[in-house]
């Protein structure tokens, strides 16, 4: 890169999440526990809507014997993502796809994955394409698979403390890591598009963008009804932080 490097820009993406994720290397660290208890050292998972490649990263170095397939709609943070990947190989296989679309896995060949996961992605989907996926990758994963996925969950009017006490712990998380210095989410993004390497695709990002509307947040029970519905035979979270959960799924 010209001016600084994908893995360089990765760390600052890591570094502007966590001003929004108060325990986000906990919270990681939980999902690769489960991972591990769940899958064992050698597997493939998918990494759904991997961004510049956090999740992806980490299970790279904690798992060398595992393979990835990140996917993911945005052009720019799978730009980051290839370049800051690149050093495993044919480890990492990274597929640009809309997880939206029922035909997000069209790309998709070989044995079942033994495990899939996310993090901090899947509430850009409205509700109605969060059900739709948890049962396309019910299909996909092997039997026994185990699905991943590290979000904030909201709180609603039946927790009215407790939704007042997540949102002042989310204030209070992102005003330290202001007064620290921290990029947010816009900062980061207009100095990692300056960059030419990243440059040559924001048009096309904003058109995929374009018109989305923006999803109701959904409780916690939502989801564990929504991998129940899609054909998971257990499902529960295994990581809590008030409203920020890790929630598992098994096939």
């Amino acid at each position: 890169m010209s001016s600084i490097s994908f893995s360089a820009l990765l760390a600052s993406w890591d570094r502007q999440q966590s001003a929004y994720i108060a325990e986000r290397e906990a919270r990681f660290n939980a999902q690769l526990e489960v991972l591990a208890l769940s899958a064992g050292q050698e597997f493939h998972v998918i990494d759904l809507a991997c961004g510049p490649g956090s999740l992806s990263l980490r299970i790279l170095r904690r798992f060398p014997q595992a393979r990835v397939t990140a996917l993911d709609l945005d052009p720019v943070l799978l730009a980051v993502a290839r370049g800051a990947l690149a050093e495993y190989g044919d480890r990492i296989r990274i597929i640009q796809a809309d997880l939206a679309d029922p035909d997000c896995f069209s790309a998709l060949s070989g044995p079942a994955p033994q495990a899939a996961v996310s993090s901090t992605a899947l509430h850009w989907l409205m509700p109605e394409q969060q059900l739709g996926l948890y049962r396309r990758v019910a299909a996909l994963l092997a039997d026994g698979g185990v699905f991943l996925n590290a979000d904030h969950q909201r709180y609603d009017r039946r927790h009215p403390r407790l939704k007042a006490l997540a949102e002042r712990h989310d204030e209070q998380t992102q005003e330290q890591a202001w007064r620290n210095g921290v990029d947010d989410w816009d900062r980061w993004f207009a100095t990692a598009v300056q960059l030419p390497e990243l440059a040559q695709h924001q048009a096309q990002r904003e058109s995929l963008f374009a018109g989305r509307p923006v999803p109701p947040a959904t409780p916690l029970d939502f989801q564990i009804a929504g991998l129940t519905q899609a054909g998971f035979t257990e499902a529960g979270p295994v990581w809590q932080l008030l409203d920020d959960y890790v929630i598992a799924g098994w096939k």
